[in-house]
């Protein structure tokens, strides 16, 4: 399966969540494990992917630990993961999580 690009948006927040040195692994992470290899995702494209990637960058604050554990539960039941990261009511609710880079 080839690996789904990642949006510019999901770019930014892996640059304002990650350290220069995990940003590539967390890229990597969410191309080959977060993308069009989950259910009913077969047809998505970046953008419509990136509700399921920003929750799982949202779980993560940061940690790669966290990251692995949040995709785990977008791979058992990427709705789950909607509801944990308060994504899931609105289906636009993630296109204003930033996370505080500062």
């Amino acid at each position: 399966m080839s690996r789904l690009r990642l949006s510019s948006e999901t770019e930014l927040r892996i640059s304002f969540l990650f350290p220069p040195d995990r940003r590539e692994q967390a890229r990597a992470l969410l191309q080959e494990e977060c993308g069009n290899n989950l259910p009913f995702c077969q047809s998505k494209d970046e953008t419509e992917m990136e509700r399921i990637r920003f929750a799982a960058l949202k779980l993560s604050g940061g940690d790669w630990g966290k990251l692995q554990k949040a995709i785990w539960l977008a791979k058992t039941d990427w709705r789950d993961l909607l509801v944990a990261a308060g994504f899931a009511d609105h289906t636009t609710a993630h296109r204003s999580w930033i996370p505080d880079h500062s």
